[in-house]
């Protein structure tokens, strides 16, 4: 080889870190180049065995002389890799190659190698293990499940979290698409997302329910250079209290049926659906009749029931699409969101539903071994593209169903425009009421004198009356309704009893006027105010009106329910000294079991009975009846609406104690009754 060949190869070699060797094994020496015995540590030149297998570690040298003996008898080349012996740092790792060079002899083949310095190579493969083995170890702390996916979406890992809950091992997941074992109930969704975030090298979040596993499953796919690296989470119970808080706050919990809020939102989406259309749909409001009294009758648990069994029953009444609603206490409404486009169809369909629930609700319902026979009200109101709102629609539907009660009670009533009309005079008439309350000269009573059999007056009720600025005088059977209706009765009562009393008062400082006493309607609600016994003391302290003068006269619906608080009113105001009498007799709850616990000592029977006492014998037996039972219960008894001499003198004949009416007197104001008195024998206190 030429001189300059011999020189570049020599550099090249270098700057390989390459150095050349061969070994006899006649003598068993190394020859070593310059630059191998520099890699070594060693003098270049030859070198016995014994000398250069203390430079390499231990385990080195044995692979090293393995390698050179089988090379030696069998030809086999060498390729190994060696280490030096302990003594620098970092301690130097080397390749060492070789081949037979000839044939060979009685004392083997001689070896033609070169050695190269790789320690570069093995610190960059020892450190590519540490990371992963740092890798393997982070991946198995992770608690989650975690796998990574290529840029098709096949497994490449699969922690142990992952195979427990995608339900498969690592061997049956690997180099598999990941849609391929989890199908959710959107069909597609987790391949187009897992394509979203390869394509777009973004972050994406995801969850969908996956039957197979029947779990929630949540995923968060994170890309990289390879693929995918994504974490999954079962959200089950995250996604199971979620469904719990939406049932508690969109249905009634004691029935499951929706309730006023999911109501109100499938009611506007099928308002919103009927845009540009004609009525198309209809709303019903369902009031159960007399629940109450089952309830306090039977006790709540039985009126749970009862809800309940008409909860199911409704259900069964309407078609898939409808929605059957709770609002609370009795009332249930239910939406027909798709019905005929024509207004008369649409009602007639909408009448068949609402029939079919009046048949189905008038079955007897077994309440725990009590057989329970109920009927409804039903209102409804048809709606479509027309501007009403979801509180109209609901307050139409409302007014129908109170329609329906009017109209005797278990049977249906369509709402029409009439109502809204009577409804918006009943608003304004309340609004006028509360302005009457505190104004002056509005409200005021009259009187109407109260006769024995002899026609002296014994005492006047106090009849509340009404003068509108603009619509002159209103009556009570048009204003006492309103007062009901908007809770006005209360404080209209309190007005009432406050000047009753207060004439009353001046009424004993004149001597044709003491011995009278006054008698004072008090409403069911106004009667059952926490404060209404309070508010009667206090007013009689006030005004100095005599309590044994006042009279007080009560409703029999007061004997529908609560009766226990009832009585304990009733005795505190005895106590005062106050007398009560039961108004409109036998046209309500009336009972024999009841009277004999009612500390009463009037009662007044009906002008119902007393219009007719003549011509109806029913009418003038209960007449009779009513009068033989309070006398056997030592109470008086009096006559409304006495309007003729015969029908004075038959229930004069029947034992009636007193009597009330326009035969004797009309209803006048305080002046007036004075003058009227004044020429009357006044009859002593009775």
């Amino acid at each position: 080889m030429p001189d300059a060949a011999r020189h570049l190869r020599a550099r090249l070699m270098r700057a390989l870190q390459v150095g050349e060797w061969s070994y006899d094994p006649a003598t068993q020496r190394f020859w070593l180049s310059g630059d191998a015995a520099a890699l070594l540590g060693v003098v270049p030149g030859s070198i016995t065995v014994e000398h250069l297998w203390p430079r390499l570690a231990e385990e080195s040298a044995q692979r090293l002389a393995r390698a050179l003996l089988s090379c030696q008898q069998g030809g086999a080349p060498i390729d190994v890799e060696v280490q030096l012996a302990p003594g620098e740092e970092p301690r130097r790792w080397l390749r060492v190659v070789g081949e037979a060079d000839g044939a060979a002899t009685a004392a083997g083949t001689a070896i033609q190698g070169a050695v190269q310095d790789v320690s570069s190579r093995k610190q960059a493969q020892d450190e590519t293990l540490r990371l992963a083995m740092r890798l393997t170890t982070t991946l198995a702390s992770i608690t989650e499940a975690f796998v990574t996916l290529d840029r098709a979406g096949r497994f490449m890992y699969v922690n142990e979290e992952s195979e427990r809950l995608l339900g498969a091992s690592s061997r049956e997941l690997l180099d598999e698409p990941i849609w391929q074992h989890l199908q959710g109930q959107q069909p597609g969704l987790l391949q187009a997302r897992v394509h979203e975030a390869l394509r777009q090298d973004q972050r994406v979040e995801f969850e969908d329910f996956y039957p197979a596993a029947g779990k929630w499953i949540e995923l968060r796919a994170y890309p990289y250079a390879e693929g995918l690296a994504v974490y999954l989470r079962d959200v089950s119970e995250r996604k199971a209290a979620e469904a719990k808080i939406h049932h508690l706050a969109f249905y009634d919990p004691l029935t499951g049926l929706p309730n006023r809020q999911l109501l109100i939102e499938r009611l506007e989406a099928a308002r919103a659906a009927c845009a540009g259309q004609d009525p198309t749909g209809a709303l019903m409001f369902i009031d159960l009749d007399h629940f109450k009294v089952l309830n306090d009758t039977r006790g709540h648990h039985t009126g749970d029931l009862l809800l309940r069994g008409v909860a199911a029953r409704l259900r069964g009444s309407v078609r898939e699409g409808d929605t059957v609603a709770r609002l609370g206490g009795d009332e249930f409404v239910v939406l027909l969101p798709a019905l005929d486009r024509d207004p008369a169809l649409a009602a007639r369909q909408a009448q068949a539903v609402a029939r079919k629930v009046l048949a189905r609700l008038i079955e007897p319902f077994d309440l725990d071994g009590h057989r329970h026979h109920c009927t409804t009200s039903i209102g409804v109101t048809l709606f479509g593209a027309d501007p009403d709102s979801v509180a109209e629609l609901l307050q139409q539907a409302d007014l129908a169903m109170y329609q329906a009660k009017h109209m005797g009670r278990n049977t249906v009533a369509f709402f029409d425009p009439a109502m809204q009309a009577a409804l918006n005079a009943s608003t304004t008439l309340a609004a006028d009421l509360r302005a009457a309350l505190g104004a002056e000269r509005q409200l005021e009573l009259h009187f109407q004198p109260q006769f024995d059999r002899a026609r002296r007056i014994t005492g006047v009720e106090a009849l509340l009356r009404w003068q509108h600025p603009q619509r002159g005088l209103v009556g009570p059977t048009e204003f006492i309704p309103v007062a009901e209706d908007s809770g006005l009765i209360v404080p209209l009562g309190l007005w009432a009893l406050t000047q009753a009393c207060r004439q009353l008062a001046r009424w004993q400082t004149q001597p044709h006027t003491a011995a009278l006493s006054v008698s004072v309607n008090v409403s069911a609600q106004q009667f059952r105010h926490p404060d209404f016994v309070d508010q009667v003391t206090a007013v009689i302290r006030q005004s100095g009106a005599p309590a044994a003068r006042l009279r007080l006269e009560l409703t029999e619906s007061l004997l529908a329910d609560r009766l226990d608080i009832t009585l304990a009113q009733m005795d505190r105001l005895r106590q005062l000294g106050v007398a009560l009498s039961l108004d409109d007799f036998g046209t309500g709850y009336s009972s024999l079991a009841y009277l004999k616990r009612l500390p009463l000592d009037q009662l007044k029977i009906d002008r119902a009975f007393v219009a007719d006492v003549l011509t109806d014998s029913g009418d003038a037996a209960i007449a009779s009846a009513i009068i033989a039972m309070a006398h056997s219960l030592g109470l008086k008894v009096v006559a409304e609406g006495v309007e003729t001499e015969a029908q004075q003198r038959l229930l004069s004949q029947r034992g009636c104690d007193g009597f009330q009416g326009f035969l004797l007197a009309p209803p006048m104001p305080a002046p007036q009754v004075e003058h009227f008195i004044a020429r009357h024998t006044t009859a002593g206190a009775a």
